[in-house]
């Protein structure tokens, strides 16, 4: 069961009230084996409507457990409870859990490890220890304040005041080095770290002080291994990486910062720290005076050729089953932009560049959720006026969509994200996709499968994936701060033939609006 409450919380040397599942911050890791059947019964305790995503969970049939709020259900009011259940089939690695309901996921969230099935291995040597670690962002506010103060001046929210590892700031934030993260080592061991990036708004590079890290999977799909010195992960994308106790025993920095790829838009560019440490080095036995631990050099915020050479060493495993007769060819794109302020509204609710409020789209259609019935419940229902099929599968304006794009700002890297499918990267690049040219690109043979892809900043990725999942499932932007502006839209799957390829009747318990 996970209970959705407020707790005390104190983090750079303030307390607040944070919204945490069972009082845990990060939340419960959830373990378990690929075919497992999950219920998971959420009960909320807080004073706001919740409900929890299953990030990157196939959710074969089963959409009324996805979890977006107003696309597969309405929210969990203060007070209600939901039962989510699901199985989990033909993923192994590292996921994890979400709030999907404004900025709750701030806090409420937790990684989910997914085992080989029982009597099964993993495709590389058993390491010794596994460690979850996840990266997150930290306001010293409610993070709830800041998305709707954001709303209502149609300004950019404010930024957060700190990245974190497992949820603790480390040692170079004030009132943090107490309660830094602590990865234990030995010597001559290798160790599996499943790294998530949960932060809400800030793709951003992770580093190992001294140590090289062996990619094996990402986002619940294993990839063939390569060895890098640094990782960038877009938020929801997660890296499982091997590393080796192969240094002089010490006490060394794990260390994450952003990538920012948007010019002249503000950011967090602090830094969050965690510490390596070989138990040889240890002192919490011996009272010693520990060496102060080795820090990484981490690449510039800006160091797009960094994160380009790190995205294209992606590769699957095995050769892949890439489909190759394709029946609908989607060209979407992805911005952001500014809105005239209303003639009804006052100054104070436009506070973007020049008087205008900040707005996003994908195809020039922003997306707006409902508020009185899902989208799932909308559509199994028959229910007509909540949302329009009219998305269009090509943009209808057509300009340079990644030149000097008019009254925009700036174009940062998407990480996009896809519920209910896994999906191919096939080719990644930058400028306008010209098909004439880019086709050539294509990777059909080993490309790398993943939930989330990082859009390159003025650059395009192609996707492919077989739509046999029927339900509703929102494609959206994981850069929170984009979604509320409406970088989203919706796939409608359509059921098949026979039980197996139709989505399964809505639970009793659903919450209704």
């Amino acid at each position: 069961m996970k209970q959705i409450q407020a707790t005390k919380v104190k983090r750079l040397c303030k307390t607040h009230n944070t919204i945490t599942v069972n009082g845990m911050f990060p939340g419960p890791t959830l373990e378990i084996n690929n075919g497992d059947t999950l219920e998971v019964q959420v009960v909320n305790k807080a004073r706001y409507n919740v409900t929890i995503h299953w990030h990157g969970v196939r959710q074969m049939r089963t959409g009324w457990a996805d979890g977006p709020e107003f696309v597969t259900q309405c929210p969990i009011r203060p007070g209600g409870s939901y039962t989510y259940r699901f199985t989990v089939q033909g993923q192994e690695g590292t996921l994890w859990w979400h709030a999907h309901s404004s900025w709750l996921r701030a806090t409420v969230y937790g990684a989910l490890i997914i085992r080989p099935r029982e009597g099964k291995s993993y495709p590389f040597p058993k390491p010794k220890r596994e460690t979850p670690i996840l990266l997150g962002e930290w306001w010293d506010a409610n993070p709830i304040d800041v998305v709707r103060e954001a709303t209502r001046t149609g300004a950019a929210p404010n930024v957060s005041d700190a990245y974190t590892i497992n949820a603790q700031p480390g040692d170079l934030y004030k009132c943090s080095s107490k309660e830094t993260t602590v990865v234990p080592i030995d010597s001559g061991e290798t160790n599996l770290l499943r790294v998530i990036n949960a932060a809400l708004n800030q793709p951003l590079f992770f580093k190992v002080a001294n140590h090289k890290l062996t990619v094996v999977g990402a986002d619940a799909s294993y990839t063939k291994p390569f060895t890098t010195s640094v990782l960038m992960l877009g938020p929801g994308q997660t890296t499982d990486v091997l590393i080796r106790g192969d240094q002089p025993p010490s006490r060394y920095y794990m260390a994450a910062r952003a990538y920012q790829s948007a010019q002249n838009a503000p950011f967090d560019n602090t830094t969050t720290t965690a510490i390596l440490e070989y138990k040889s080095a240890s002192c919490a036995a011996k009272k010693c005076n520990a060496p102060t631990p080795i820090m990484p050099s981490l690449p510039a915020y800006n160091d797009t050729n960094t994160v380009t050479a790190f995205s294209q060493s992606f590769r699957s495993r095995e050769k892949a089953e890439v489909p190759t007769d394709i029946d609908e060819s989607l060209f979407f794109t992805i911005g952001l932009g500014l809105n005239n302020c209303p003639p009804n509204f006052r100054k104070r609710r436009c506070q973007g560049p020049n008087g205008t409020r900040f707005t996003a789209s994908m195809n020039n259609v922003s997306f707006v959720l409902p508020r009185n019935f899902s989208l799932l419940q909308a559509h199994q229902q028959g229910i007509p006026g909540v949302f329009t099929t009219d998305f269009p599968a090509n943009p209808p304006l057509k300009f340079d969509y990644t030149g000097n794009v008019s009254r925009s700002l700036f174009q940062p890297n998407h990480p996009i994200h896809l519920h209910g499918y896994d999906f191919y990267i096939i080719a990644q690049g930058f400028g306008n996709f010209d098909p004439k040219k880019d086709t050539s690109k294509f990777n059909l043979v080993d490309p790398p499968m993943r939930n989330t892809v990082g859009v390159p900043v003025n650059g395009w990725a192609v996707i492919r994936f077989v739509a046999d999942n029927p339900g509703v499932w929102i494609m959206h932007c994981h850069l929170d701060v984009h979604i509320n502006w409406g970088l989203a839209m919706a796939f409608l799957v359509e059921n098949g033939v026979g039980e197996l390829q139709t989505i399964q009747p809505p639970p009793p318990d659903l919450p209704i609006c």
